[in-house]
């Protein structure tokens, strides 16, 4: 065993244990692999669109797809989305519905609704208020519990319960030693979430269908709010830093909160709740949790593509094209891999600019090849499984070089 691997196999074993959640054939905790989920962004009574939309986010690896259900004509589509996806391939998909205001409703108005969903999110701050909160609470956990779903109790900051942050607030205004306001949040936030899966285990809901969340927009906030609800509880715990942003902010602001959290071995199921570009391809969510576990060397997706990000040796865009063009070849062939070869996606890629650190980089890796920088010679060795294989020259190093990934994928990985 290599040190990188008892490294891994300790943060591993160093993870929140917290009791599994099965869904279909997922199962979120217990120490099983984290989940990838996102959500869809159109409008759920547009069957053909949200099921496309579902279908790309599936097929991009979101385990599972999230749709909005905030009307009647939302809720009588979802049976018929989830009908649309078998036929496009998705032979059982894991939709949950995103409910708010009027889930009890929608949920027992619409059985049909209720079967064709694999869980049900409830947000305990806007599922009613006063006398009617803990009635349509109730109300949408019986519904689970009839049709044996489970259910995500997830708490937000900007959708936090009122009457209980008023109740919080008046006690610490009592104290000799008052708290801030943003710790008194982060502890309506815990008690919210704890409180409110204790009433559904009250009911005949066991932890093994409860799934908690505490969302909030800063990472700072995001980490001590899921250390102290990790600290307090043992329920499978979803990541998710809400309203994270657009482009570079959002993808930063989601990677640093997740990496610290998983690092502490703490997330059981994960999305990224980025602001897309205006027509923005709604997979880059999928992409970007995937990276972050690959990244930490939790899970592989896709084999991985080291690159130098040059310097002044590497003048010449050879490379960064190069780079470019092995992303982008194993991306797109990633799916046609997935099932023909087991074990593809720990394939290791390296494409390095010049003679510094490229033949060392390169033997690290699977495949590597070392590009000419500039005043070099125009040679490009290949190194395979740590000896260098070959040198390319001429103007086809970038076919040939992908030729030999496809020789290696073949040789190398078992037929599925």
């Amino acid at each position: 065993m290599t040190t990188d691997q008892r490294f891994i196999g300790a943060l591993l074993q160093k993870r929140h244990m917290t009791v599994p959640v099965k869904i279909g054939k997922v199962v979120i905790g217990g120490g099983a692999p984290i989940v990838v989920q996102s959500m869809t962004n159109t409008d759920t009574a547009d069957v053909e669109a949200t099921a496309k939309q579902s279908y790309e986010l599936y097929k991009a690896g979101s385990e599972l797809v999230r749709i909005t259900v905030n009307n009647k004509e939302a809720a009588k589509a979802v049976p018929h989305i989830y009908e649309r996806l078998v036929q496009m391939g998705w032979d059982e998909p894991l939709l949950i519905g995103d409910f708010h205001y009027i889930g009890h409703q929608l949920l027992t108005q619409f059985p049909d609704c209720a079967t064709a969903l694999a869980k049900y999110r409830i947000n305990p701050g806007n599922v009613g208020f006063g006398d009617k909160h803990d009635v349509n609470f109730s109300t949408m956990v019986e519904v689970a519990l009839k049709h044996d779903k489970p259910v995500r109790i997830g708490v937000n900051w900007g959708s936090l319960d009122q009457d209980l942050v008023v109740k919080l607030m008046d006690e610490n205004a009592k104290l000799a030693n008052p708290k801030d306001v943003a710790e008194v949040t982060r502890e309506a936030l815990v008690i919210s979430a704890l409180a409110s899966a204790k009433q559904a285990e009250e009911m005949g809901m066991g932890r093994d269908k409860i799934i908690l969340a505490c969302k909030v927009s800063k990472v700072q906030e995001l980490v001590s709010l899921y250390i102290e609800l990790a600290r307090r509880s043992n329920y499978a715990l979803h990541l998710g830093l809400t309203e994270a942003g657009m482009d570079s902010k959002g993808i930063i602001a989601t990677a640093a909160s997740f990496a610290i959290l998983l690092q502490q071995g703490i997330g059981d199921t994960i999305r990224a709740s980025l602001t897309p570009e205006p027509g923005g391809d709604r997979t880059k969510e999928v992409q970007v949790c995937q990276e972050i576990l690959q990244s930490l060397e939790l899970r592989a997706f896709t084999p991985m593509v080291t690159a130098c990000p040059g310097c002044g040796r590497t003048t010449s865009s050879v490379f960064q094209e190069l780079a470019q063009k092995i992303q982008h070849h194993v991306r797109d062939n990633m799916p046609i891999w997935r099932e023909k070869y087991q074990g593809v996606e720990n394939l290791k890629l390296a494409v390095m600019g010049c003679v510094v650190n490229g033949p060392g980089e390169s033997k690290h890796a699977d495949i590597g090849i070392s590009l000419p920088g500039t005043g070099e010679s125009p040679a490009a060795p290949v190194f395979v499984d740590g000896q260098k294989y070959k040198i390319l020259r001429g103007e086809n190093i970038a076919g040939e070089f992908i030729e030999i990934i496809e020789d290696y994928i073949n040789k190398k990985y078992i037929a599925a």
